[in-house]
């Protein structure tokens, strides 16, 4: 690994790509620390310690605790997107976009953006009035109110624009790779609030650190173990010239997936209370109250079978959408190509979903088990530890897909990759 990262830094392109990208997170990281002039950020900190705005400010990098210019984090972008790949599945017009190659991308990326100005005019408008509440905004007239909504908004729209600068200038995807970076920058925070909490209990904390490498390493394992599933090309002749006959495969990840079951079921979950700072209607605020990750400082267990069934909920379901196995088996009979013992066609797409669903299956439970169990052990053993089982998935997750993308520059230019 040593020598390809030796080797990224020989190659012009990569390495100014590498920086850039370097760039981008950092002056994501110093918005993330701008705070908004004329708010009592103590008090708003105050509320974020507790509830499920704790988990908003994981994954705002600590932004939310001091109320900052990039408070409502890309979490807006990521409902955004989510929505629109739900729409797709029951919208024709939306389905025929995404089918459209390049064109049709660049469309449905504007509709998300449009839609992420618009989510995130709600959620600053609701964030405002929420913490007017608890006196974190002591003036509260129309002309600062707006200054407020229109800079947490603008914060939002600028996050968006540096993902995607990440995209094309940089290595790995922007998005993930800010999120990565919120993730990240809490762990230290949290580490010296263990030592502190601790003091020299060196057993403990080495128990803490064996606990998180080995729920790492089974991260990695699974987030990488695939099925291949055999295909064979038919041979083909064109004028004196043989076409096909290779062998290949078609890998279905146990994770098919991703992380994006979980960044789905925080959106969900979050939503409740998004809803309850506009409404403030009891039963609503019940809901929300429900939902929250802790009550007086312990582990929901609502909270947690809600999100334990959200994820395994959402894994079958992003599934679905993000692998078809009747485009597949329709491309691989007009390319010539067939799973041995099967016929092209219905038999191949029935096999394909079969073997799907039976690898979906325990990728769905790993993911849950993963992502509430650290919760589950950091409230049993009292540790006030914020860097669960989630963050671990999905800074994992953006990690390994940075290291593929890096390992598909250097294996164009010829060089050894990250993931020999």
């Amino acid at each position: 690994m040593l020598r390809a990262i030796i080797n990224a830094f020989r190659i012009k392109e990569i390495r100014n790509r590498i920086f850039f990208t370097i760039g981008i997170l950092a002056l994501y990281r110093f918005g993330a620390n701008l705070t908004v002039p004329g708010v009592d950020a103590a008090k708003i900190l105050e509320q974020v310690e507790t509830g499920i705005l704790g988990m908003m400010d994981l994954f705002s990098g600590g932004a939310l605790g001091n109320f900052a210019v990039f408070s409502l984090g890309i979490m807006p972008y990521i409902t955004a997107t989510i929505v629109l790949q739900l729409l797709q599945v029951v919208i024709p017009k939306l389905e025929q976009l995404s089918k459209e190659g390049e064109l049709g991308r660049r469309k449905i990326n504007q509709i998300a953006r449009y839609m992420t100005v618009g989510l995130a005019l709600m959620q600053s408008t609701a964030m405002v009035f929420s913490f007017r509440n608890f006196g974190a905004i002591p003036v509260f007239n129309f002309m600062y109110v707006s200054l407020i909504i229109i800079t947490l908004t603008a914060g939002t729209t600028l996050i968006m624009w540096l993902g995607e600068l990440i995209n094309i200038h940089g290595i790995g995807n922007g998005i993930s790779l800010l999120i990565f970076a919120n993730i990240i920058s809490r762990i230290p925070g949290q580490f010296i609030s263990l030592l502190r909490l601790r003091g020299t209990n060196y057993f403990f904390l080495a128990l803490f650190v064996i606990l998180a490498i080995g729920i790492i390493v089974a991260v990695i394992l699974v987030q990488q173990g695939e099925r291949k599933i055999p295909v064979q090309y038919a041979k083909r002749v064109v004028g004196r010239k043989v076409f096909g006959g290779q062998s290949t495969y078609i890998p279905l990840k146990v994770n098919q997936s991703g992380v994006m079951p979980i960044i789905i079921a925080i959106s969900v979950v979050l939503f409740p209370t998004t809803i309850a700072q506009f409404v403030p209607v009891r039963w609503v605020q019940s809901i929300a109250n429900s939902l929250s990750p802790t009550i007086e400082g312990r582990l929901n267990p609502i909270y947690a079978i809600t999100y334990t069934l959200l994820i395994i909920i959402f894994a079958y379901f992003y599934t679905a959408i993000t692998f078809n196995p009747l485009d597949t088996a329709d491309t691989l009979r007009r390319y010539g190509g067939f799973v041995p013992g099967l016929r092209p066609g219905k038999n191949t797409s029935d096999y394909l979903t079969n073997i799907l669903n039976r690898i979906t299956l325990p990728g769905a439970i790993f993911l849950a088990i993963i992502a509430i169990l650290p919760e589950v052990l950091i409230d049993y053993m009292g540790i006030p530890f914020k860097f669960g089982g989630t963050s671990i998935i999905i800074a994992v997750g953006v990690a390994l897909d940075t290291m593929r993308q890096l390992e598909s520059q250097l294996t164009m230019r010829d060089y050894e990759g990250f993931l020999k």
